[in-house]
């Protein structure tokens, strides 16, 4: 998982401009409880009664740290994991019928070379980007040299072979950040980028933190529960998984 419950906490109290003292007192909790949970010492209780203060989900919130989504087998698709650090930036790739999509790619020519070498990937049919942040771009002068960037906007659409790829709108995390949506293969997907984890959502400003919110359940939450949500960092999920486990939507 790329967020646990502490990650969670502290990006509402942020995006809502929320002390943790005020949000103590209004869930009638001591603000010793509400530094406790930033801190990482879980308590059940305490979350359910801070959640609502949150505009969080409560029961979600109160079974964050059990939560690991059902892991996605399809044949078609591969989770690229890239070094960044210590920690890694998921690149995504699509392969159906003769072509190879790229989604994203990570945080440098070098990692991204050994990443798509390791996976036998030498050449690439259209590579998109989700959002302009370093570990999501670093690499793409390398992944140019196996294929074209394709250039997309929001409400664009593009068809390659049996796929049509629409991008949608997600800013908040990041300006200008897009989400795709591909038809065409045996299950719906949909590639988010940072706006949304697995349990979790982007951090945003609290300037963004509404539209980013917005933003998902209009592009994201509107599909069905089936959609195989791909995020930038941590694992895949799906529609339905994060209706019922992500405290952010309630």
């Amino acid at each position: 998982m790329e967020d646990d419950f502490t990650y969670v906490i502290r990006k509402a109290l942020r995006g809502l401009s929320l002390a943790p003292g005020e949000a103590a007192a209004r869930a009638g909790l001591a603000e010793s409880e509400v530094m406790g949970m930033i801190r990482g010492r879980f308590s059940a209780d305490a979350a359910r009664k801070l959640a609502p203060v949150l505009s969080l989900k409560a029961e979600a919130l109160a079974r964050l740290p059990d939560y690991q989504p059902s892991p996605v087998e399809v044949s078609f698709l591969e989770r690229i994991e890239i070094s960044q650090g210590d920690e890694q930036v998921n690149a995504w790739l699509i392969r159906e019928r003769g072509l190879t999509l790229l989604f994203d790619t990570g945080f440098s020519s070098s990692t991204c070379a050994q990443a798509l070498d390791a996976a036998d990937v030498f050449k690439i049919d259209a590579i998109f980007i989700t959002h302009d942040h370093h570990d999501h771009i670093g690499g793409l002068d390398e992944a140019r040299k196996r294929g074209p960037l394709h250039p997309i906007r929001s409400g664009d659409s593009v068809t390659l072979g049996s796929l049509t790829i629409h991008a949608f709108d997600l800013t908040g995390h990041c300006e200008g950040a897009l989400g795709f949506f591909i038809d065409g293969l045996e299950k719906p997907v949909c590639v988010v980028g940072d706006a949304l984890f697995a349990g979790s959502i982007g951090g945003c400003p609290p300037e963004t933190y509404q539209a980013a919110l917005g933003h998902l359940r209009h592009g994201v939450f509107s599909r069905p529960d089936e959609t195989i949500l791909l995020p930038g960092h941590g694992p895949s999920t799906t529609v339905g998984e994060e209706r019922i486990s992500n405290p952010f939507f309630p």
